[in-house]
């Protein structure tokens, strides 16, 4: 499994909506500035999150988008399953049940498993709010 630039980018936004969620609306041009991604990038991103119930916006000049829930209440998790879709190591985990016609005869299945719920346990483990926890304890820089 790779995390794409899109889901990398996905969450960056994110962590920078949920670190001025205090401030109103946020463009995506201001996140663009401070997260050193394109505007044109972002704008091919927001719509994956505008068909879920993640964010909020507002249109003209104070317009932007803002966390629709606290911070604590996102995980990386679901961040990069809206964006990469599956987070499953192997194709055959994608489906539930497992689509594939080899399953019970298949002897590494349970490594696969076993990789899938371990990615799946971290990544949902982790909140928005406590990379911005780890950022200010780090001294305030993060690096996705």
């Amino acid at each position: 499994m790779k995390i794409s630039t899109k889901g990398r980018y996905a969450l960056r936004m994110m962590i920078d909506l949920a670190e001025h969620a205090n401030g109103g609306y946020v463009s995506l041009a201001d996140i663009a500035r401070r997260q050193a991604i394109s505007r044109k990038y972002l704008e091919q991103i927001i719509p994956l999150f505008n068909r879920t119930d993640f964010l909020k916006k507002t249109r003209g000049a104070q317009g932007g988008y803002q966390l629709a829930k606290s911070p604590d209440q996102y995980t990386v998790g679901e961040i990069l399953r809206l964006t990469e879709g599956s987070l499953a190591p192997v194709p055959c985990l994608e489906n539930d049940p497992i689509g594939c016609e080899r399953a019970a005869d298949c002897e590494t299945l349970f490594v696969w498993q076993g990789l899938y719920q371990s990615i799946t346990d971290y990544l949902d483990g982790i909140t928005l709010q406590d990379v911005l926890d780890r950022r200010s304890q780090n001294g305030g820089d993060y690096v996705i």
